[in-house]
């Protein structure tokens, strides 16, 4: 990235209007150089510094199924009880889908708040919360980008053990449709073994 941006892109980076940013420059919150055709350029650790003051704290709560609502409004009241008693300004962004689904749309606005610098801070209730096998992955954008993690409970407990056998009878479901087919009688003969197992842990 260039030291120096156009005012699209500077706003792009803050995630704010181009009138937003000048309107800061009047008031003297931040400032531009100018091209030689008269062009505001900004300084990209200027806007940084300016993105901070701003900066949220994002607590993500996922469950894999809605039979879990309960659990759903369990994580979040957990996640808004420990920002608050922090003084944090934070917002609650939850999804409802599999820890291996990458595209949920809860997931998608969080990396898309942290690769524009937004995000200060990522609550989590535990560490799969955001992937069951790619958490490190997103942690490691975190580190990236500056955003601090906070994982309030590293054990396990016998939900995340829930959403693990879910997960993977998701896994197991799909490749088995991809072999047999997803009408194959074989097919639905290793699914409903599967939910019988599952349905034991």
């Amino acid at each position: 990235m260039s030291s120096l941006l156009s005012i699209q892109e500077a706003a792009d980076l803050l995630g704010v209007s181009s009138n937003t940013l000048r309107r800061w420059e009047a008031q003297g919150k931040i400032t531009s150089e100018r091209t030689v055709g008269g062009h505001r350029r900004y300084q990209v650790n200027d806007l940084l510094n300016q993105k901070s003051d701003a900066s949220l704290t994002i607590a993500y709560a996922r469950v894999s199924s809605r039979d879990q609502k309960t659990e759903l409004e369990r994580q979040i009241l957990m996640l808004e009880v420990y920002c608050t008693n922090r003084g944090w300004s934070y917002e609650i962004i939850s999804d409802l889908g599999s820890g291996i689904n990458y595209r949920k749309k809860g997931l998608v606005k969080l990396l898309k708040l942290i690769t524009t610098y937004q995000v200060e801070r990522l609550v989590l209730s535990h560490k799969d919360q955001l992937l069951r096998l790619g958490s490190d992955l997103i942690f490691s954008l975190c580190e990236q980008f500056g955003v601090e993690v906070v994982i309030i409970n590293n054990s396990e407990n016998s939900i995340v053990e829930e959403d693990l056998a879910t997960d993977l009878l998701e896994i197991i479901t799909v490749f088995s449709a991809r072999l047999y087919g997803s009408r194959n009688d074989k097919n639905k003969e290793i699914v409903q073994e599967l939910k019988n197992v599952a349905s034991k842990l």
